[in-house]
């Protein structure tokens, strides 16, 4: 792309490498990204921003490299923010990795003392690594900061207005027909389901019955 770009004459922006980074990430081309992030600089005289290093940050760390995305944090020229913290946490979360997580979530904690999801995902990966000590600590931990996680819901829309609804929740007001036509629904698919593997059943049957 950067050559089709050149080659008509148009130079690359800092909004450009965002979206050739962010392409390489989720294609898992690591070495490529790099490669783009460095070129920023050297060819093309960009200085990255902070949206570039959490890119790059989100790379190295979805790849596993979280060694390389927390010193790329400790190189940073300016301060890193919780972007930055948060997609390292979130890949420590994917590889299960105690160390490093320990580190982005102290700084969360610092730039988000409000954000209850940063002490969750912590507490997950203690204990993805049996490490209940982490776990109870953190909770204490919460419990004194009287930090709650909000209880996640799902909103609809319909009939001219939104409606939300929380698992089990029976505060709409016609909670007792949405329930009806639920378990009306869950019957018809366990029906369904059985039928299906009735007839394929059968099906077994009759081939072996043939041979």
């Amino acid at each position: 792309m950067l050559m089709s770009l050149q080659g008509e004459g148009t130079a690359p922006d800092d909004i450009t490498f965002v979206g050739l980074i962010l392409a390489c990430t989720h294609g898992g081309f690591v070495t490529k990204g790099w490669q783009l992030f460095q070129s920023m600089k050297t060819n093309f005289r960009i200085v990255p921003k902070l949206e570039h290093y959490g890119c790059v940050v989100d790379l190295l760390g979805r790849a596993g490299k979280l060694r390389e995305a927390y010193d790329l944090i400790k190189s940073m020229p300016m301060e890193p923010d919780s972007v930055i913290w948060g997609a390292l946490l979130g890949a420590c979360s994917f590889h299960n990795n105690v160390e490093f997580a320990e580190i982005a979530a102290e700084s969360l904690f610092k730039l988000e003392p409000w954000n209850p999801g940063n002490y969750v995902i912590l507490c997950n990966i203690y204990a993805s690594a049996r490490q209940w000590d982490g776990v109870v600590k953190l909770r204490k931990l919460m419990k004194g900061g009287q930090i709650t996680k909000a209880a996640g819901y799902s909103v609809i829309e319909g009939e001219g207005g939104i409606h939300k609804f929380f698992a089990e929740d029976k505060s709409h007001p016609r909670h007792y027909d949405i329930f009806a036509l639920l378990n009306e629904i869950s019957t018809k698919m366990k029906l369904q389901i059985t039928e299906d593997d009735f007839e394929s059943e059968l099906e077994e049957l009759c081939l072996m019955e043939e041979m």
